[in-house]
């Protein structure tokens, strides 16, 4: 959960030490006259600092403090805190004017989910959602979004805010993730255990993928998806030694969650560290998401027995299951590979098979962890 309270003091206004400073040598029955002779200052640099017209230095603070016997980390201080307060009501009323942010962004899931907290105050509201991006004002934040491949259905619109949080929350969570350093490497040789996951319960075979993901360099996260997200994963790079494999959950299938996991591998261990995938068909790089498809699909299916297996024709349940416990995977991807290759029908009496997944996703309920129906692939969703 996000932490984003303001721990210190700040007051509702804050005078300048120009203030202080009048009060100190009027006390002492000192006029800025003398001051400035025994400071060796102009009168009206002293005149300029007690009226905020100038800033009060270190090297001022000193003789004020040999001259007045105030510690001159009194002044400073003073002079500090005037000035954080100064630029802190400057951005205020900058701030003031973007406030029409807010609605663009799916804050109350954001608030839900424990991402940012909730202040009733507009302007303290940006300020904590800026906080959350990394970013000193509205306008950067689009570009944490960039134009890039995002898998996802393209039948529907997405929100770029949504997607924007969404990312965040995603980089967030990895940058806590301890990974060692990238290893492509290493990553192929988790392929067979890679492989395996998919017959285990789905949030054993998650959790194992997180642990042999980061032993090659890849953070794996999974957050539910934000309304009007529509993405279904996304590779990129943090660093040149971690990249970032994120998944939303957005199909609630064996089969599509691991298509998904199994094609930003293919991003990262195919494409570079220059990549940012958050992949769709209208922006999409076709060669490199075909690519990524390729992998996806072949992990767990190996080429050339799939190929048999397709020119024999056979896709009744029964071939289905014996081909799948032949090559030691789930028969619901066999169908999911089988619809997406055109050779079965989306509304296949087969679909039973396409288990729905019950994986602890961040943002997702325990309602709709565990009692979420099975939803059917669409010839769009890969």
């Amino acid at each position: 959960m996000a932490n984003n309270t303001r721990n210190e003091y700040i007051p509702d206004s804050v005078s300048c030490p120009g203030e202080t400073l009048l009060e100190t040598i009027t006390a002492l029955g000192m006029t800025q006259t003398e001051l400035a002779r025994r400071t060796g200052r102009p009168v009206k640099t002293i005149n300029e600092i007690i009226n905020g017209k100038a800033a009060l230095t270190p090297e001022t603070a000193l003789q004020l403090e040999r001259v007045l016997g105030v510690p001159a980390r009194f002044w400073n201080n003073r002079e500090r805190h005037y000035r954080e307060h100064m630029a802190s009501e400057q951005e205020r009323e900058r701030l003031a004017s973007e406030t029409e942010w807010l609605e663009q962004l799916p804050l109350k899931e954001m608030i839900k989910r424990g991402w940012v907290r909730s202040c009733a105050d507009p302007v303290e509201q940006i300020r904590i959602l800026l906080d959350f991006f990394g970013v000193t004002s509205p306008r950067p934040w689009q570009e944490l979004c960039p134009p890039a491949a995002y898998r996802n259905a393209k039948a529907f619109e997405r929100n770029p805010a949504s997607v924007a949080a969404w990312l965040r929350r995603g980089e967030l969570l990895a940058r806590d993730a301890s990974c060692d350093p990238f290893s492509k490497a290493q990553l192929r040789r988790l392929f067979p255990q890679l492989r395996g996951l998919v017959l285990m319960d789905p949030n054993e075979g998650w959790s194992r993928a997180r642990a042999l993901c980061a032993s090659g360099g890849v953070a794996a996260v999974c957050v539910a998806e934000l309304p009007g997200t529509r993405v279904c994963g996304v590779a990129r790079w943090l660093t040149p030694e971690k990249a970032l494999v994120q998944l939303s959950l957005r199909y609630r299938t064996t089969d599509q969650f691991w298509f998904s996991f199994f094609h930003e591998i293919g991003h990262v261990l195919l494409h570079g560290k220059t990549g940012f995938f958050v992949d769709t068909g209208e922006s999409a790089d076709e060669v490199k998401e075909g690519d990524a498809d390729r992998f996806a699909g072949d992990l767990p299916i190996p080429p050339a027995p799939y190929r048999s297996f397709c020119q024999a024709g056979i896709f009744t349940e029964g071939a289905i299951c014996r081909f799948a416990q032949e090559q030691q995977t789930d028969p619901g991807i066999v169908v999911g590979r089988l619809q997406h290759d055109r050779l079965l029908d989306w509304r296949s009496a087969c679909n039973h098979l396409k288990s729905s997944t019950t994986l602890s996703c961040e943002g997702c309920s325990s309602a709709a962890r565990h009692s979420a129906p099975a939803r059917r692939s669409s010839p769009t969703s890969r």
